[in-house]
C-alpha cells in the first residue's frame, strides 16, 4: 500500500494535486494546516481514501486533532504537532506516541521534513507541501515500512 503523507499546504491546492497525480498513492494523509485545501483533493480524487487532522491555522475545522488507527497491521497516530508543541523537541510528542503504542508517528507544522526511529516506533514529518512541495511517501508491504521523503 501506497501512502501519501503532506502537511502544512495553506492554500496552495495546486501543490496537492500536483503531488496526487505525480505519485498515484493508495491514501491520503494530510496533516494539518489546510483548512479547506482538502475538498479539492476529495473532488478531483474521490476514489483516493484521505485522512486530515486540524492544524493551527485552520480555525473553521471541525476535524480532530489526533488521529488513531490500524493499517496493514501498523497502529499510525497522526497529528498537527502544535498541541505537543514539536518546534520546540520531539520528546513530548514521542512520548505520547510511545505511551499509546504506536508503529509510526507523523506530524507536521514546523516545516521541515524529519524521519527517525524510536523504539522500533517511525517518526515522520513530511515537511511542508507550500513552497518547496515537500512530502513523504510511505509504502506498506509484507509488515514492513519504507519511507521515501520527497519534493517535487
Amino acid at each position: 500500500m501506497k501512502l501519501l503523507v503532506m502537511s502544512d499546504s495553506h492554500g496552495m491546492k495546486n501543490a496537492m494535486l500536483g503531488v496526487v497525480s505525480h505519485e498515484s498513492p493508495d491514501m491520503i494523509l494530510h496533516l494539518g494546516d489546510s483548512d479547506k485545501d482538502c475538498s479539492v483533493l476529495k473532488l478531483e480524487y474521490p476514489d483516493i481514501p484521505l485522512r486530515t487532522v486540524r492544524g493551527n491555522c485552520d480555525r473553521s475545522s471541525d476535524g480532530l486533532d489526533i488521529d488513531e488507527f490500524v493499517l496493514c497491521g501498523k497502529r499510525f497516530i497522526m497529528t498537527h504537532g502544535d498541541k505537543f508543541h514539536v518546534k520546540t523537541g520531539l520528546s513530548a510528542i514521542t512520548d505520547y506516541a510511545t505511551a499509546r503504542g504506536a508503529d509510526i508517528l507523523l506530524f507536521g507544522h514546523t516545516h521541515s521534513q524529519h524521519f527517525s526511529t524510536k523504539d522500533n516506533m517511525t517518526i515522520i514529518n513530511p515537511g511542508c507541501i507550500l513552497g518547496i512541495k515537500e512530502y513523504a511517501v510511505l509504502t506498506l508491504e509484507n509488515g514492513v515500512v519504507a519511507c521515501d521523503l520527497k519534493e517535487l
